[in-house]
């Protein structure tokens, strides 16, 4: 059951005003030191993310005046990836796409397993951690990595270094048990005074925080990573031209970024006139799966950074969790039924996750049934009905036959996605088919 005190401490935990304060109070500090804007950046060298962050920061410093403090890792936790192999592929796939959006050099496929070479070639990044020039250095080493170029590895590494990776495993561990401590747990990050920027898709939030500050060295305030987004929904829907596939989005109620992600893919496919199709499956606690609270405390953070950037509404919430996943599951085939199935689902996300409605009670849940036109009489009889336990359980098995794991997730033919971030994938999917089938 809903906490009736949580809406007003995540309001208050995500509010523009206390990010506000915080963010004054750190540059006070730091111009009362005199120290430059640093930046602590975790990069994994088989991580692909952290292969196109490494390239972009060296034109980021020269737009603004900052101190890379860099720390390389090499082991995920465990407990904060739930199919790592897939994350790792989806990983690869988003990464091809980043690349070809910002004009950086990245393979057509991924270096082939070896963690034994891996933990080798971490040592001399480790090593080189410690000496001035660790961005020149580095930068070679992963294009060689990821470009699967051996003779170049050999070119640039110290096999005094390499040969002897275990004399750096207490550096290594200093770094991860860092990060942890920090409160992450991805890689390709930068923390800048208390925030978290993670890959190309959040450099946007650190570029307008700096330009706030007025840290930019360019005539004006520049913004460059936002091409994920800049032109959604702005393609014209060729005449008469028909979708050829639904967009299959796997959604949960108690996922910030699937209420994210619906309102997105419904804008989507309004605009190009193409079904939507939801479907739900159980939140990863509800099926007896760990999720850490650093997890969900980055992820509300960066949710409503990103609702902001979208302009949806965020951050009065309601977590929905046990009973109100279950209520707004046992209703979803009835306005399905009267053909406000997709309202229905955004009006719940909107009311838990922006408007602090308590949909475990009575008095919450028919506030959200009849603002979409449904009988809240009828509805009451049916939240006893558990048959949608079993669409819900093979939706996630739909999910898992896609090779994704996580929500949101959408599907457009052959294009499957993981995460809001990846929509524009979505929508460059349906304009080639449309474009095609005209």
């Amino acid at each position: 059951m809903s906490n009736p005190i949580k809406p007003r401490v995540v309001q208050l935990i995500t509010s523009q005003w206390l990010r506000d304060k915080r963010r004054g109070a750190a540059e006070k500090k730091r111009q009362k030191s005199k120290s430059p804007h640093s930046i602590t950046v975790y990069l994994r060298l088989n991580d692909p993310h952290s292969y196109l962050l490494l390239q972009v920061l060296t034109a980021f410093a020269e737009r603004y005046p900052v101190h890379y403090d860099f720390r390389t890792i090499l082991n995920l936790q465990p407990d904060m990836y739930p199919a790592p192999a897939l994350w790792e592929k989806a990983a690869f796939a988003d990464c091809r796409h980043l690349a070809e959006l910002y004009s950086l050099p990245f393979p057509e496929q991924p270096p082939q397993c070896d963690p034994e070479r891996d933990r080798r070639l971490t040592s001399q990044l480790l090593h080189w951690e410690l000496q001035p020039g660790y961005l020149e250095h580095a930068l070679p080493l992963f294009h060689a990595y990821w470009q699967g170029d051996a003779a170049q590895i050999d070119a640039l590494v110290d096999r005094r270094i390499t040969d002897h990776g275990q004399c750096y495993d207490h550096h290594l561990q200093a770094n991860e048990k860092l990060l942890k401590d920090s409160g992450h747990f991805f890689s390709a990050l930068l923390h800048y005074s208390g925030e978290w920027y993670w890959g190309v898709d959040r450099l946007e939030h650190l570029e307008r925080r700096l330009n706030d500050l007025g840290a930019h060295r360019t005539a004006t305030a520049e913004i460059h990573f936002n091409k994920t987004y800049t032109g959604f929904c702005s393609a014209p829907s060729p005449e008469g031209a028909k979708a050829t596939s639904a967009i299959e989005l796997y959604w949960s109620i108690r996922s910030p970024y699937s209420y994210i992600g619906l309102v997105r893919a419904r804008q989507l496919a309004e605009h190009y006139g193409v079904v939507l199709e939801v479907k739900p499956v159980l939140p990863m606690v509800m099926r007896r799966m760990q999720v850490p609270a650093t997890k969900g405390f980055y992820f509300i953070k960066d949710a409503k950074r990103e609702a902001d950037k979208h302009g949806i509404p965020f951050g009065y919430v309601a977590d929905p969790l046990g009973a109100g996943v279950e209520r707004c599951y046992a209703l979803y085939s009835y306005a399905q039924s009267e053909g406000v199935g997709v309202a229905f689902l955004e009006s719940y996300a909107r009311g838990v996750w922006s408007e602090g409605i308590r949909s475990d009670t009575d008095a919450g849940l028919r506030k959200l049934v009849e603002r979409v036109g449904l009988n809240w009489r009828h509805a009451q009889q049916l939240l006893q009905d558990d048959r949608w336990r079993l669409w819900a359980q093979d939706n996630l098995a739909e999910l898992y036959g896609h090779d994704l794991w996580g929500v949101p997730s959408l599907v457009y033919g052959q294009t499957k996605v993981f995460g809001q971030d990846r929509i524009d994938r979505i929508e460059r999917a349906i304009v080639n088919d449309l474009t095609t089938e005209n």
